[in-house]
């Protein structure tokens, strides 16, 4: 006994004193500035990881020629695109990047490669993609170094519009590339602030619709000139804040489907006759706000979201009645 006495004294001693040199603690990364807040643990992330971590799946893109999908699911760290190729098949992961993938669309009229936005390195500056179906390959269409976002497709095809921060780090202006040739980048307009979202393109390609975004209770559309990057105002500013939502042209490009809270308590569903400078509202007999809308490609079906209580309701309009 006298012999295993100093022999457990030493395992005592020294056991806590290991258990803790060998403790990690989770690190903050570069852009977090943390100031007074203790090391966290690892081991309290993975207590809670059970309750974190879940799989889903979310819609990105339909492949305008097949009954074809992208979707984007999260299977280990991060969310990647995932390609179904008929209804009830398997999902396919075709992107493996450390960055989470922030969506996806198809180019729309041959389907023959998509659009995706992740980061670098996991720098929040969100960059553009190409991936094209046949090779695998993946081309960078921005710079690589400011914060870009995708937007809508030319009715064509053959063009994209995104903003991007590049010119002063700051201000979210306008350009336009064709994602087979990054070369053909250019900056349709300069805008003051962050908040201009680009939605949808006209029919005919001459014109890009997009929202300006200033608080909660007020933004505006715009219309942008898709080549010389004019603008027009859509909703004017008034003594009355106003805010617009979601919008987009309707199929003879003579108006706009929109959602605005103006003259009510909810966001209603709206006709905005371009030439008239005046709205229709199409939802009155629902006291609910509408969130969401999309039109269908023969521009004969309006579907649009209301948030009823919480629950999303899905609808269907006609548009020729």
């Amino acid at each position: 006994m006298k012999i295993f006495a100093p022999l457990l004294a030493a395992l005592l001693v020294a056991g806590p004193a290991s258990t803790l040199a060998q403790e990690r603690s989770i690190a903050p990364n570069e852009n977090l500035v943390v100031d007074g807040i203790p090391a966290i643990p690892a081991s309290i992330a993975e207590e809670v990881g059970p309750y974190t971590e879940f799989r889903a799946a979310g819609f990105s893109s339909w492949h305008p020629t097949k009954r074809e999908m992208l979707v984007s699911t999260r299977f280990g760290d991060t969310n990647q695109i995932h390609h179904v190729k008929m209804p009830g098949g398997a999902r396919r992961q075709i992107t493996f990047f450390p960055e989470r993938v922030q969506g996806a669309s198809f180019q729309p009229k041959t389907g023959d490669y998509f659009v995706f936005s992740k980061d670098i390195g996991g720098n929040e500056f969100s960059q553009v993609f190409r991936y094209d179906l046949a090779t695998g390959r993946v081309t960078l269409l921005t710079d690589g170094k400011s914060k870009n976002d995708r937007g809508p497709w030319a009715t064509d095809g053959d063009r994209m519009v995104y903003r991007s921060t590049r010119r002063n780090g700051a201000d979210a202006d306008l350009y336009v590339v064709n994602p087979t040739d990054p070369h053909s980048n250019r900056m349709l307009a300069e805008v003051q602030g962050g908040g201009w979202y680009p939605s949808d393109w006209s029919p005919d390609d001459s014109q890009i619709l997009v929202t300006e975004y200033v608080s909660a209770n007020e933004s505006y559309l715009w219309l942008f000139d898709a080549s010389s990057g004019q603008k027009t105002p859509v909703t004017a500013r008034g003594p009355e804040k106003v805010s617009v939502g979601a919008a987009v042209f309707s199929k003879d490009g003579k108006g706009l489907f929109m959602t605005t809270d103006a003259g009510a308590e909810f966001q209603r569903l709206a006709y905005h006759d371009l030439a008239a400078k005046k709205n229709t509202f199409l939802t009155d007999h629902i006291k609910w706000d509408v969130e969401d809308v999309e039109l269908s490609d023969d521009g004969n079906t309006l579907a649009f979201v209301t948030n009823e209580d919480g629950v999303g309701v899905l609808h269907l309009l006609d548009t020729r009645t």
